[in-house]
Parts: C-alpha cells; structure tokens; sequence
C-alpha cells in the first residue's frame, strides 16, 4: 500500500508529506528541494478502534496503515529527461496509487516553477509528461503484439484494445479516462501505465477557502471537473493548516478544528479516502491483549483474512465468528451482542465486510 505524493515543484507536496507523517521531510522555496523520496508510514484514523481500545483497554493498539512516499517534483519535459525526469517516472511506477497535490492558493513569496499559478495548466504538464511516458511503454507493447498477432486470431481483440488505447493517449488523456470493458482492464493492468493508477487530487487551497469556501475556488472547481471526467477523486486540503493540526495535541486540535468550522481534519479525510481508492477495507479484532485493524481487499473471503493473522489460521480454518461493529456498538460489548444473537457464526464462502468485529475458529 505505497502512495505516492507528486506535483510540480513548490505546490507543497513536501509540506502535506510532513503534516501526514510527521517525519520532518525538508520543505523549502525553490525548486528540486525533494530530490530522492521521503517515506513515512501512516495510521488509518478509525473511530471504531478507538471505540474498541476504550471497551477493553488493550495493552496494544493497532491500526490499519498506508505507506506515502514524496516525490521529487516534476517540470515540464520530464518525459524527455527534465529536471529529476527519468528518476522520477521510476519512483511513481513503484507506487500502488497517486496523490496530486496541485496549487490553488496564490502566494507571491511563493516561488511558482512557471511563473504564475494555474491549476488546470498545471495539472494537465504533470499528466502530458505521464502519458508522453505511457506511449514509450505502449510502443513497445504494440510492436510485440502486431508480431505475435500474426496468423494469430486470438490476440486481435488485444491488438484493437491496445491501438485504441494508442489513439487515446495521444489525444494528451490518460488510460484511467477511457471506457473499457473488465478484459480490456485486465489487459491494461498486465502493462502498468503511468497514467491507470488510481488518483486523488489534493487541491492547495489557502486558509480562507478552508471551511467550504473552496467550492468558489475557480481553480478547484476545474479540477473537480477533471477529477470526474476521468473517474478521480479530489479532496480540498490546505497543507498548511494541516501542518499547524498536525503539530497540536489532541484536545487543541479537536479545539483548532472547531475554530475554522471543520469537523474533521483534510488529512483525516485523505488518509481515508486513499484507504478506499486502493479497495481496501478494514475488519477488527479485540480483546484485552489488543484491538487491531486488519488490511484486506473488498471481496477477500474468510479464510483468506483469517491468514492475514497467520497462515495456520488460514489453513486450519474451521469457521469465523463475526459481529458488525454497529451493531457491537449498539449493544455496548459482546456478552450483550450473544445474547441478542448478533454474533453470527460464518463459513469459507463468507465475503469480509468493512468493520467485522473477528474472531476466527481454526485447527491444525
């Protein structure tokens, strides 16, 4: 679960980066400051756990977590080798998914790499550099393809899909944007483009646009525009304000957040909404020695989230004794849970839900 944070120079990937992870990464005005990637691992916020830890006071609390990575910015030529180009394509094709931090604040003391701030202009040099790479990749693909479809009838629906997908990128739009049947997807995922990988935009506002006022940002309404066409997510978030958050302890913060009229952090909401975008979900174990949030793909049944604690469990699988945690909440703990006969007892074809409360029955 690695994300990586990208954007041209000076937008504040770097200073997002340190209000996520708190790891200090340096954040300076004036291009290429981020040369090789900072990498910082962050807990999942999860009100549910923290319910949990406060039910059985654990002697280990642990959440579900995700890997972001900040990356050098880019410049205009990357695919040709600009600025940090070629080293930063590579570090992008090592991530599951991206986060694009585009500037929509103006800040004269603020060096911007062009000039002037535009965030449609600058969203669309990050993408062109990401598709102008794409096309090197596809060519190669191409030409192997046209080779092997000779005489060959089967792979013609592959070598249709892959021209379309040519003529696509060419138009300067990415391989997320265009409409594709599940073959044609399973086909685009066996190439690894640049330009699939799933994205969030993290439009920079400035503090004034903080509590709803983004929604008449010009620059973020464009995006958001993009962000649909293209089936993306976007989130408003000011870098700057989440860096003062995230340096407060909690009651300040919950204090600090009160003030601006904001009821959760726009980290706490990125941080979510980059959980989802990987499909990804959480179930939770609980008890006195620890609660704890288990990653696993939307889909994964029993038996396999069973073996995400260990392989015997996964092995000896006998059944999974699940509760929804609402409805664990509602009851107020377990004992009361059983006797309402809201624990339910579950098989090797149960599909995991978001938030099971776990307990898995196993013998080897």
């Amino acid at each position: 679960m690695k994300l990586g944070i990208v954007g041209l120079p000076n937008v504040g990937k770097s200073t997002l980066f340190n209000a996520l992870t708190s790891a200090g990464a340096e954040s300076a005005n004036y291009p290429f400051c981020t040369i090789e990637p900072n990498v910082g691992v962050v807990p999942v916020p999860d009100e549910r756990l923290d319910w949990l830890a406060q039910l059985y006071e654990p002697k280990l609390y642990t959440p579900a977590t995700i890997e972001f990575v900040d990356i050098a910015g880019l410049v205009r030529g990357a695919s040709r080798g600009e600025g940090l180009g070629n080293k930063f394509l590579s570090h992008i094709r090592e991530c599951d998914a991206i986060i694009h931090v585009v500037r929509c604040f103006v800040n004269d003391d603020i060096v911007h790499v062009e000039g002037s701030v535009d965030p449609v202009r600058d969203l669309e040099t990050i993408n062109l550099e990401l598709v102008l790479a794409d096309i090197e990749t596809l060519d190669h693909r191409l030409d192997r393809t046209r080779k092997l479809a000779k005489g060959n009838k089967s792979l013609d629906a592959e070598l249709d899909f892959l021209e379309r997908l040519r003529a696509h990128l060419s138009d300067g739009k990415t391989a997320r944007s265009m409409e594709m049947n599940d073959d044609e997807r399973d086909i685009l995922s066996d190439i690894s483009l640049l330009t699939s990988k799933p994205v969030i935009y993290a439009a920079n506002i400035d503090e004034a646009s903080v509590s709803g006022g983004y929604l008449e940002n010009d620059g973020y309404k464009k995006l958001a525009e993009i962000a649909e066409a293209e089936h993306s997510e976007i989130i408003p978030i000011c870098a700057e304000i989440e860096a003062e958050i995230a340096g407060l302890d909690s009651g300040d913060r919950e204090m600090f957040l009160s003030d601006l009229g904001i009821e959760e952090s726009g980290l706490s909401r990125l941080i979510k909404k980059s959980y989802a975008l990987l499909g990804l979900i959480s179930f939770l174990t609980a008890g006195p020695k620890e609660v704890r949030a288990w990653t696993i793909k939307k889909g994964t049944k029993a038996p396999e989230a069973a073996g995400k604690i260990h392989s015997d469990f996964e092995r000896g699988f006998i059944r999974a004794e699940i509760v929804a945690f609402d409805a664990l909440c509602e009851c107020g703990n377990m004992n009361v849970a059983r006797e309402r006969g809201l624990i339910r007892s579950e098989g090797k074809d149960y599909v995991m839900q978001d938030g099971d409360v776990t307990l898995f029955r196993f013998n080897v």
